[in-house]
This record gives structure tokens, C-alpha cells and sequence, in this order.
């Protein structure tokens, strides 16, 4: 059994700003050695469940946020961008099943640090007339390779958010939004226990777990943070105009569909 696990920041306990997520300032210092805890946590789970091995992708900002010296040894890392499968990079390996840990809301949602992809160009992402967060999008891009989420841990929004999407998976709360910026969180040792037992709660249901799968080409439909970040994206000449913030395009695939968006995310980069 091969097991990848994606793990962000935003939903890792006690992280509640933006401060702890950029690098640069000692509080991320700290939270980057909390998502790595957690990230081991998940791993133990993992083999404890029976995993021959562990693939654990960093899927948070430039993707290189975890101490690698601090990781569990047993599992190989996935770091670095750009790469065309991002938070779910190592899913073309062959793995079994993915766990989501430390995973936040979507975009305009009332969780802790809510955004979608990236806060400065994003204000929702629609596949169909589904909006998705970043666990629907990588979920479904997953599931176009038969990858099933079988767990995943964040705040209580972020669950309700993305529970009907994996009705099969195990979800860990770490924490409640109570704001933005604020919430009532689990301590960190309280966290990186349910976690693992989450994991191998998830794993154990492996069989009955199905792959999120959207077929056939996709209308993505894109709303932007401001005219001027729509302007930039419609340079791009796949993009239909809908109004000064709404975008649409097609895509054959979720993963063209996500290729598409971190390019856009990437350009945002020229107006900030």
C-alpha cells in the first residue's frame, strides 16, 4: 500500500495568521515545525495502518516549508516549484490513497486563513456549477488518477466544506474558526494524535473509498480579486470575459483545469 499525504499550514492546530504561513518572521519558524509534526503523525498512521511507503508532499506557498531533517525518515519528500501536479505531486507514482492534512476553507468561506489556490488573485473557482476550495480542486485531480482522499484535517468550516465531496474519508478537526485570524484549536500534541489515529481510521476504509472524478471537459469559471487581476488573465486568450471580475475557459481535463490556474497565480506575481 503506497499512501501520499499533502500537507498545508493554514489547518495545522494553533496557526491562526498570516504571520505564521510567510516566511521571513520567527512565528512561521515555529508553524513550519508544526506542520512537519503533523505531517509525522500522518506517516506513523500510515505504516502503523500497513503502508509500504509513504510519499509526503509540501503543498504550502513555495512548497519547500517543512525541516526535511525533521520529517520521518521512513517517508520520501516531495518539495520545490513549479510542478504540474502541485499539492498532489507524487499521485502519478501509483499510489493507493491521499490524505489532506492541515487543509483550510475555500475562498470568501468563514474558516481560519480561507483562500483558494492564492488570496491575492482568487475569490472562488468553480468547476461547473460547483465551487471548489484547494481539497475539491486536488482531490478530483486526483481522483482522474484513480486516487481516492481517504482523510483529511483542518478547521471545522473546512469540513463542512468538503465532506460531502469524500463522503468516505476520515476527518480530523483540529480546530474551530471563530474569525479569520481567530479560533479555538486542539494542542498541538492533542492534534498530531487524532490525526494519526485518523489516518489509519481512513486507510482501514481504504476499499470502500471512491475517487472524486468530474467528467469529460470542464467550464471553469474564475472569479478574480479585482478588474485589474482579470485584466492580466485575459492576456491569456482562453479566457472569455464575463463581467470585470468573472473569467471562464474550458479544460479537457482537472488537471489542465489546474495547470491553468497556477499559471494564473504565477502571473498574479507581476501586480503585486
Amino acid at each position: 500500500m503506497k499512501v501520499l499525504i499533502s500537507t498545508d499550514i493554514e489547518g495545522v492546530a494553533g496557526v491562526y495568521h498570516h504571520e505564521q504561513a510567510r516566511q521571513g518572521n520567527p512565528e512561521y519558524e515555529r508553524a513550519r515545525v508544526l506542520m512537519a509534526q503533523e505531517a509525522n503523525a500522518a506517516i506513523a498512521g500510515a505504516f502503523d495502518a500497513g503502508a509500504t511507503e509513504v510519499l509526503v508532499n509540501d503543498s504550502h506557498g513555495g512548497f519547500r516549508n517543512m525541516p526535511p531533517d525533521v520529517l520521518d525518515a521512513r517517508a520520501r519528500v516531495v518539495q520545490g516549484k513549479p510542478r504540474y501536479l502541485s499539492m498532489v505531486a507524487g499521485v502519478e507514482e501509483g499510489v493507493d490513497a491521499l490524505c489532506m492534512v492541515g487543509y483550510h476553507s475555500r475562498a470568501q468561506g468563514r474558516g481560519i486563513l480561507a483562500h483558494t489556490i492564492n488570496s491575492f488573485a482568487f475569490a472562488s473557482i468553480s468547476l461547473g456549477n460547483q465551487e471548489l476550495g484547494e481539497a475539491g480542486l486536488y482531490g478530483a485531480l486526483a481522483g482522474e488518477y484513480g486516487v481516492p482522499v481517504v482523510m483529511a484535517s483542518g478547521d471545522d468550516v473546512f469540513i463542512s466544506e468538503n465532506r460531502a465531496l469524500f463522503p468516505h474519508a476520515s476527518f480530523v478537526q483540529t480546530k474551530k474558526a471563530t474569525g479569520f485570524n481567530s479560533g479555538v484549536s486542539l494542542s498541538p500534541e492533542q492534534s498530531r494524535q487524532a490525526i494519526r489515529a485518523g489516518v489509519i481510521e481512513g486507510l482501514a476504509g481504504r476499499a470502500h473509498a471512491r475517487p472524486l472524478v468530474f467528467q469529460g471537459p470542464q467550464v471553469v469559471t474564475l472569479r478574480t480579486q479585482s478588474p485589474m487581476m482579470a485584466d492580466l488573465f485575459c492576456q491569456w486568450p482562453s479566457f472569455e470575459r464575463v463581467d470585470g471580475v468573472t473569467l471562464r475557459f474550458t479544460a479537457e481535463t482537472v488537471e489542465s483545469a489546474v495547470r491553468m490556474l497556477n499559471c494564473c497565480s504565477a502571473m498574479s506575481s507581476m501586480l503585486r
